[in-house]
Formats: structure tokens, sequence, C-alpha cells
């Protein structure tokens, strides 16, 4: 693998064919994004049928990320070519029998914390609106501070509102229960604003009998506020610059990121950071400066992926658009200096220490290649967090543990049969070191597991090996 950051892209209308697709996996793809926001039960059914039909290296397919749509507040009402002027009155409402202009959101929003002179956005902030007088909990009386034409389905933002919302909407549930029986890897709850917003998605998942590891999507204000209890609850974390820009002044997002990136990494949670990445390969092939600039800065800061949205479901050039990334990131990881040399403030398991001791035996004895024997996963996360300069094998007996692995920093999860005693994985490693032809004989590499077998989060093996 010539790449460390991971390559995570959307599915949409531009590249929903199998020989597209192929072609975005060749050229660096790890993982693939559903967008539960569009479609329908059987074109959403397609995308998974069509993810599994491809091939990446080892004869596995990529892994797959389903995006809940979550609680997103639209315009739900308005009457033809309307617009707004600035200092226009207008309500905001969802409730039907209202005197006065309106224009209606999203049923069954109730608007619980709210005080004059709050802003609300519409359209990614383009129409501007200030709330003069609370109506009841359902309806506000707004002033228009930079008007537009209003358009139904635009997205409605409110800053600094806390809103009664649901965690996951009726349509969340059903595309849940999909990916569960469907194939899905990582899930990716939107609108997350409170570690709590876990606990209905574990229900649905014990409901049918199956975990899958959960990504909060930091695009809400109340994330900010609520960040380092989001970041130890969920198993990742998505800086979701769209919304979260319109949230949050825009000047503070780059100051945000880089507040999740280091938390996250501090915790040992993959990161990944989205939107607007290579926004102009939507019309163009080739990126701007910006924007390369862009992504080697989040390549600096050690994020686990890069996810690409707009570029690859509705550009012109979506395989373009992944040749690309995976460029920038090559280029840019040759010039890094990989590392995180400390350890957390509180080591409290054997599991972090060994796999700080494993990073630093690899970089003191010059050693180039790391094993790790793992069932769930674990292990790989905890090595892959110090970001070491060794490459990182993990070697698992689970098809899903290998797919979950592709979207963590520095990780090749290498399918293995079933082992069940420490004495074995030596000659188990040789024998895909030999085969991949990873490292000459006699060369040193480290290899580190839990003991006993088979249960998770038991790191406590560290060896030093000659091929």
């Amino acid at each position: 693998m010539k790449k460390n950051t991971k390559i995570i892209a959307t599915i949409g209308p531009a590249c929903n064919n199998k020989d597209t697709l192929q072609a975005m996996v060749d050229s660096g793809v790890n993982v693939f994004r559903l967008n539960m926001s569009h479609g329908d039960t059987v074109s959403k059914q397609n995308l998974y049928n069509l993810v599994k039909s491809l091939d990446v290296s080892q004869g596995k397919r990529p892994a797959i990320l389903t995006d809940l749509a979550g609680p997103k507040i639209r315009i739900t009402n308005v009457p033809n070519n309307f617009s707004l002027s600035k200092g226009q009155s207008i309500i905001i409402t969802n409730e039907k029998d209202i005197e006065g202009d309106q224009i209606n959101v999203t049923e069954h929003i109730g608007f619980t914390k709210v005080s004059t002179g709050a802003k609300i956005l519409i359209n990614d902030g383009r129409i501007q609106l200030e709330v003069v007088e609370i109506i009841s909990k359902h309806s506000l009386k707004c002033k228009t501070l930079i008007g537009g034409k209003v358009e139904l389905r635009k997205g409605v933002n409110f800053p600094g509102i806390t809103l009664d919302v649901p965690t996951l909407t009726t349509d969340d549930k059903k595309d849940l229960i999909m990916a569960l029986e469907s194939g899905a890897d990582w899930i990716a709850l939107s609108f997350v604003r409170s570690a709590n917003d876990l606990d209905p998605v574990y229900k649905i998942m014990d409901t049918h009998g199956k975990r899958l590891p959960v990504m909060a999507k930091i695009e809400k204000w109340e994330a900010l506020n609520n960040l380092e209890a989001i970041t130890d609850s969920f198993d990742g974390v998505m800086v979701a610059r769209g919304d979260l820009g319109v949230e949050i002044p825009a000047a503070q997002v780059p100051i945000a990121q880089k507040q999740v990136i280091d938390l996250a990494g501090s915790m040992g949670k993959p990161v990944v950071i989205a939107t607007q990445l290579l926004e102009s390969m939507i019309d163009s092939q080739t990126p701007t400066r910006a924007e390369v600039s862009d992504i080697a800065n989040a390549i600096f800061d050690s994020v686990d992926a890069l996810l690409v949205t707009g570029e690859t479901a509705i550009g012109n050039f979506p395989v373009d658009v992944i040749k690309t990334l995976n460029q920038v990131i090559q280029e840019t990881e040759k010039a890094t200096n990989s590392g995180r040399s400390s350890l957390p403030e509180e080591v409290s398991k054997t599991a972090d220490a060994i796999s700080h001791a494993v990073c630093e035996i690899a970089r003191d004895l010059d050693i180039e290649v790391i094993m790790t024997m793992t069932q769930s996963g674990s292990t790989a996360k905890m090595i892959s967090r110090y970001r070491p300069r060794a490459k990182v094998f993990a070697l698992t007996p689970s098809n899903q543990i290998l797919r979950q692995l592709q979207l963590v920093w520095g990780v090749v999860p290498i399918k293995v049969s079933t082992y069940d005693n420490v004495e074995v994985i030596p000659d188990l490693c040789k024998v895909v070191l030999k085969k991949l032809k990873l490292i000459k004989t006699g060369d040193k590499f480290v290899i580190t597991g839990g003991v006993p077998m088979g249960i998770a989060g038991t790191t406590n093996y560290l060896s030093v090996q000659k091929l």
C-alpha cells in the first residue's frame, strides 16, 4: 500500500455503475459512502449490491460506510417564486394555522430553547433571518437580514437554538435495518448532539443481534459543546464541514477541525474530514491550489481518512477526483514525519502500553513491519493511533473486521485462517511476509496481539522475530 491516509468516496448518479466504481477502487478508494438522504428502498439496495460486486487486493470488496440522513430540517412549503427582501418580516413555522407570511419547515420540530436575536439560516446561510418574537414552540417571527429566493426542500439551520428533534427519523430506522442486513461495515450518524444519541442506534442493532462501529458526524453547534463525551462514546468522528460551517461562523471551522482531530487522536478514534475537499473538480478536471493545500494540511494533522461527496456523486470526473486525491496524499506523506510518541494522559490498560511499546521498538530497531493479530480490530487501531513509521499489517480471520480496518490510518488488513494458539503466530506471520514479499530474509519484524486468543481488547503480547 502506497498511502497511509484512506480515501472514502460517495456513490451517486455520476458513478453508480460497476466499471466506474472499479476504476475508483483501482485509483485508491478504500471505502464507499452510501448517502441515505437520497433514493428509495430499491435504489439503496442496489448500491449495496454494486459495492459487493467490486474487487480489491486480497480478493475482498471495499468497505461500506452507510450515512444515515438524520433529522435534517428543510423547507416543506413556500409560495412559488417566493423571495425575501432585507428587513421583511416572515414566520418560520411547522404549524398550519398561522396568520401572515410564512415559510413551513419540517413537521414535529420544536424550538425548545430560543431567544430573540437568534439567527436562522436557509440554504447554507445564503438567506439569513433574525428571531424577533417567539410566537410558540413551533413558530418564530423573524426579520430578514440577508434576502434571496426561498426554494422548496432547501435546508434550514438554527445555530444557537436547541431543537426538539429525534436522533433517528422513521426513514433512518429503516435505513439502519437495511444496512445491518445488507453488509454495511460502518454507520455514520448525522447531526449528533450528545453521546446519548448513540443509544437508539445500539437499541436497533441489539434487536437485530449485530453491532457495527458508529461514527459521529460533527456538524451541530451542540456537538462541539459535548465533543469529549461524543468522541469517547462513538467509534469514530467525522468533521462534516458543510453543515458545521453554517452552524458556527466559517472562520471557526478550521479551529474546530483541528480540535476534533487532536481529541480523536488522543483517544485513538478514527477521524474523517469531509466536504469541499475538491469541490472545483465537480466541473473541472484539475483542482485549485487552495484545495490541494487544504487536503495536505489535513494529512499533516494526521487524519485517518478523507471523504469526497459531491465530487464523485454528481461530478463530471469521479475517477480523476480519486486519482488527484491519491496523488496529493502520497506526495504529502513523503514529506510528513509520522509519529505520536506520547502516551495518553492516563494509561490504565495494558493494551495501551503494549501498543506504544511496539511502535517505540520498531522505531528504535529500525524495523519496517508491525504484524498485529486481531479478532476485533482493536489492536490494529491502537497501533495506528501512534502513527508509526513502520507499516502496520493487521492479520484477522474476520471478513468484516478486515473491511472495517480499511478506514483506519496506515493499517493494511490481511485475511488469515482462524488461529487459536499463541505458538502458531510467528509462523503464520512469516508465511504472510514471504507470500507478499514484505521484507527480506533475515530482517526483523514485530508481532503484537492478545492472549488468550479470541477475546477483544486483550492486547498483551509482544514479540520481535526474524524472517
